[in-house]
């Protein structure tokens, strides 16, 4: 049996459903937006003044907030910081489950139950207990390794970035990095149960009996049969990932000021909603981008799932 690729007339099939196309046009929009809005749109988001809660305006789009920060230059930072979280950290998900649900299916028996058991005992641990003890622990030897840290980035003599200027971002890497090792057990558990449907089909078996090695059939046969459903899951991690930052945000345990995510700057307009004075433009400018980005990115999802099925062909 040869390899199966991706379904013909898969892109055809998404280009048809018009809720794949909204969704990846607001996303490239928002993505945009995020990426250049900083050079279109040269107001900074840390700067203060005594313009304090003012309503959305021509001048200030979505208003400013307690300290007279404009609230739209805040909610681009935001969907920068965000969206890099979720993207880098599911990015990290996506090579740590599928590399050990590739080992685990592939090898089966007792590794396959020892690798299987391990993924439940982390999955018992609650993941708001190992983000929090990451944190604590790494952030401050983090920040001293970044602050002695001599490698620069740099464009000719101009110095674009180098270690010491991470050093305030050292909670934001340790989140990345701590969401991704935690969102990986799906993933792992996903691509083990396709390897195992797949490795005992004629194809495999026929690689075998060529004496092509293991790492060869992982690599050229087993992965590029489950790359469908690798890339919809992928999807659906984005949005999980970026929930998590927000949630841990919002609590407080995220993405810290002066810096903004969406979920600092939801807990921000949470404060000042009250039956005597609620600014409203605080809470539902960055909670309305945020939902419309999930949104987006779960009906892209679907659709993938739809375009890249076999049985849809039917």
């Amino acid at each position: 049996m040869p390899d199966v690729p991706p379904p013909p007339g898969a892109c055809a099939r998404l280009k048809k459903n018009p809720v794949a196309v909204v969704a990846i046009l607001l996303l490239a929009f928002i993505v945009l937006v995020a990426i250049l809005g900083p050079f279109l749109y040269r107001v900074d988001p840390h700067a203060t003044s005594r313009e304090q809660y003012l309503p959305p305006s021509v001048r200030h789009f979505f208003g400013t907030d307690n300290n007279g920060r404009d609230a739209f230059a805040r909610v681009l930072e935001g969907a920068r910081i965000s969206l890099l979280v979720g993207f880098s950290g599911a990015l990290i998900s996506l090579f740590v489950g599928t590399g050990y649900g590739l080992v685990s299916g592939y090898s089966g028996g007792r590794l396959d139950g020892m690798m299987m058991r391990l993924v439940e005992i982390l999955y018992a641990i609650p993941r708001l207990i190992i983000l929090i003890l990451f944190t604590f622990i790494f952030d401050q030897h983090f920040k001293t390794w970044l602050s002695n840290l001599t490698w620069k980035l740099a464009f000719g003599k101009t110095v674009l970035l180098s270690g010491p200027d991470l050093v305030g971002y050292s909670k934001i890497i340790i989140l990345v990095v701590t969401l991704g090792l935690i969102e990986w057990l799906t993933m792992a558990r996903i691509v083990r149960g396709q390897v195992l449907s797949l490795k005992s089909l004629q194809f495999v078996t026929a690689a075998r009996a060529l004496g092509q090695s293991h790492t060869r059939i992982i690599l050229r046969h087993l992965l590029p049969n489950i790359a469908g459903i690798i890339i919809i899951y992928l999807t659906l991690t984005i949005p999980a990932v970026i929930l998590d930052e927000s949630f841990l945000s919002f609590l407080g345990l995220g993405v810290q000021a002066p810096q903004a995510s969406w979920g600092s700057l939801l807990s921000d307009g949470a404060q000042v909603i009250n039956p005597v004075k609620s600014y409203w433009w605080l809470l539902l400018f960055p909670a309305l981008v945020m939902s419309v980005t999930l949104l987006a990115l779960n009906f892209l999802g679907d659709a993938l799932r739809d375009a890249l099925d076999p049985r849809s062909r039917r």
